[in-house]
């Protein structure tokens, strides 16, 4: 059975109990909204944790003004449900006061892999996710927490938190799930129409033959380019960004190293993110 949790003491006084059985605890947090892509990581983390704890939270902070906060889906009873069949330990579901109280004002701010990108667009956006994913850090104690690839900006950025910050959390990243035809799994995709639907599943597609041009060895300036512009001719309205990145530290890519083609387009009132692996040793020559 899943125990659910409002607040902070609560939690710390579960995983504290677990602790002092030896048990390992690991976490996924989330913002709700739950589908199979997060219960991916709900079982990449009982695979190597004897204790899962999910977190359900929709962060404030990392919502612009002109962002979809007050409409991003709430559905918690379905989302424990979803807990429960999973097989997860613990629920914490904090209201925003517990997380944010009266007079809170301290944030945290991480450089490196979050320039460009996500944050040419959303400039607040790494910081209010840096905050909350440090606050669940030292609220839950976890040995480990488990995120997806498919934000894999914000992995990086977490992972480079941890390195700075000395945190004792093993951060690892799960792969992107997807649909038959290639979408990933984005709570977000419950705003697409039947014709959008099929619109986007063209993005992934069309990233992975840029990719694939880029390990043949093309001009990745024109690469992108083209990329650019397939994904407007697929149907999409606009394209933040189409770039090659490197793996881990996200700066500009380099044909010597493994890195990852990311993209955000729009969609009508969708925004669609998603990533592709460029591997190192099947790159053309420098």
């Amino acid at each position: 059975m899943t125990v659910v949790v409002e607040t902070i003491a609560a939690l710390r006084s579960q995983v504290r109990a677990w602790r002092a059985e030896g048990l390992k605890v690991a976490l996924v947090p989330t913002m709700g909204a739950l589908h199979d892509g997060h219960v991916s990581l709900m079982r990449a983390a009982l695979e190597r944790a004897d204790r899962c704890v999910v977190s359900i939270f929709v962060n404030p902070r990392q919502f612009a003004p002109t962002e979809d906060l007050d409409k991003y889906p709430r559905q918690l009873a379905l989302d424990l449900d979803r807990l429960e069949k999973a097989g997860v330990h613990l629920a914490f579901t904090p209201g925003v006061d517990e997380v944010y109280p009266q007079g809170f004002a301290t944030s945290i701010s991480v450089g490196g892999p979050s320039s460009g990108l996500e944050t040419d667009f959303r400039p607040a956006f790494f910081d209010g996710v840096a905050t909350v994913v440090g606050k669940l850090f030292i609220q839950s104690e976890p040995d480990l927490a488990v995120f997806g690839e498919k934000d894999y900006q914000q992995l990086c950025v977490v992972k480079k938190l941890c390195r700075d910050l000395d945190l004792p959390v093993e951060v690892l990243g799960s792969p992107t799930i997807r649909d038959t035809e290639g979408l990933a799994m984005s709570s977000r995709n419950a705003y697409l129409s039947a014709e959008e639907l099929e619109i986007a599943r063209q993005l992934n597609k069309l990233l992975r033959k840029a990719a694939s041009q880029l390990q043949s060895g093309a001009d990745e300036q024109a690469t992108m380019a083209a990329a650019r512009q397939a994904i407007l001719d697929a149907g999409f309205d606009v394209v933040d960004y189409v770039e090659a990145r490197e793996s881990v530290t996200l700066a500009p890519w380099r044909k010597d190293r493994d890195g990852r083609v990311l993209v955000a387009a729009r969609l009508g009132k969708t925004r669609l993110i998603d990533n592709v692996e460029i591997t190192a040793s099947q790159a053309g020559p420098i």
